[in-house]
């Protein structure tokens, strides 16, 4: 390949798990951003085109220019420092379907679902229509927790789409609108990152990370589900759309409803700061374990669910669940692994509990399809499938799954 060779006309056929999306250049495959499935667009190489193994590598991948033919479900991007008239490096990462029609791009993350579960989970799996948490909504000012970067120079903003480079901002469009705010207010601050967190209580805590240095004692805060308040670190884990903590909860006490057995030992697994624990209390679980393994988490969790009887066990869910003494039973086994799922050996683990019911709650369709396919080689079976748009504008999306056996 040549050097007069970096730039593509392409035909859109698909989307990809990630947020990018699928052409093919002579038998090749490619993927290429800010694009939407059915258009035609000019797009340039990313990978180097002259390196010595161009040619024989499996895919390349490549970003949009322009677009030479536009689906009608292209939108002006809802974020103008990630539109498609700036140049690729100069794009804000962070929302990579924001140049899509909401519905549309709820169609799109039912695909990627429908794809990865027909290629890891086995046949006869229907994914789910991907559900709106805030129909009303036109998809902005959602995000409680925003992280930005400052490099050398002082600029602060997001990294552009993958990669480290920072991008000036003068909005932040995803981010609720305190948070947006206190985001361009911040000067002067050294090379590192910054995260901006708006807790339960409305007031924005800027949490300040220079490289090199240690982390500041953390600060407490609360969130709330309900009647029930969640005491966290401001630097912890926490779902950063305001419905998405409450909207989990639901589903998760929805696949559950009759099935917990209040005199068995109920199992929550990567269980943060107690959120489905107390979800399994709620449905009438009286023996509860949760296994986190952030040390910080679990202490918040035992006190967050100190009404209840709930062991909170610091550990990792795999060495946790080998540790356990055969013949351990479960009643009902509530799992929410990261985005790389659970995996083989928690998944072999959990099945040796011999549980009445799994419910898991994924944020990667990829993660889950394949772990998926491991239950089921187990002889459970998905009775029950939802899925959540939780996190308008971006590829990612949240699924709620009932395995039975």
């Amino acid at each position: 390949m040549t050097s007069a060779d970096h730039t593509l006309d392409l035909d859109i056929t698909g989307i990809a798990h990630g947020g990018t999306f699928i052409a093919r250049h002579e038998g090749r495959v490619v993927f290429v951003s800010d694009a939407i499935p059915g258009e035609r667009v000019r797009a340039r190489l990313v990978d180097p085109p002259t390196a010595p193994d161009a040619d024989t590598r499996s895919f390349w991948r490549a970003e949009t220019l322009e677009v030479l033919e536009a689906s009608p479900h292209r939108r002006r991007h809802i974020w103008r420092e990630a539109d498609v008239d700036r140049l690729p490096e100069d794009r804000a990462g962070g929302a990579d379907l924001g140049h899509i029609a909401l519905p549309e791009q709820r169609l799109l993350k039912r695909r990627v679902l429908q794809e990865a579960l027909d290629k890891f989970a086995g046949a006869g799996l229907a994914a789910p229509e991907v559900e709106a948490v805030d129909p009303s909504s036109d998809g902005t000012g959602w995000r409680t927790r925003l992280a930005l970067h400052i490099d050398d120079a002082g600029r602060i903003g997001p990294y552009a789409a993958r990669s480290h480079r920072v991008i000036g901002v003068s909005s932040h469009p995803l981010a609720r609108p305190a948070v947006a705010e206190a985001a361009l207010r911040l000067t002067g601050l050294r090379a590192g990152r910054v995260d901006l967190v708006e807790p339960g209580d409305g007031r924005v805590r800027t949490l300040v990370r220079p490289d090199g240095s240690r982390r500041p004692a953390p600060e407490t805060v609360f969130e709330r589900v309900g009647d029930r308040e969640f005491r966290l670190d401001a630097g912890g884990f926490w779902q950063v759309h305001p419905r998405a903590a409450a909207t989990l909860d639901g589903a998760v006490r929805d696949a559950l409803a009759g099935r917990v057995d209040p005199d068995a030992t109920h199992f929550d697994l990567y269980g943060g700061v107690g959120l489905f624990a107390s979800t399994l209390a709620g449905q009438g679980a009286t023996d509860i374990v949760t296994v986190e393994s952030d040390r910080r988490a679990t202490e918040h969790a035992a006190h967050n669910l100190a009404d209840h009887d709930v062991q909170a066990v610091t550990a990792r869910v795999d060495r946790f669940l080998q540790r356990l003494p055969e013949g351990t039973r479960a009643g009902a086994v509530v799992l929410d692994p990261p985005r790389s799922g659970a995996g083989r050996a928690v998944v072999d683990g959990v099945v040796g509990l011999d549980p009445e019911a799994i419910v898991y709650v994924a944020c990667d369709p990829v993660a889950l399809a394949r772990d998926l396919g491991t239950f089921r080689a187990h002889g459970w079976q998905a009775a029950s499938l939802r899925a959540f748009d939780l996190f308008p504008h971006s590829h990612h999306f949240e699924t709620v799954a009932l395995l039975t056996r």
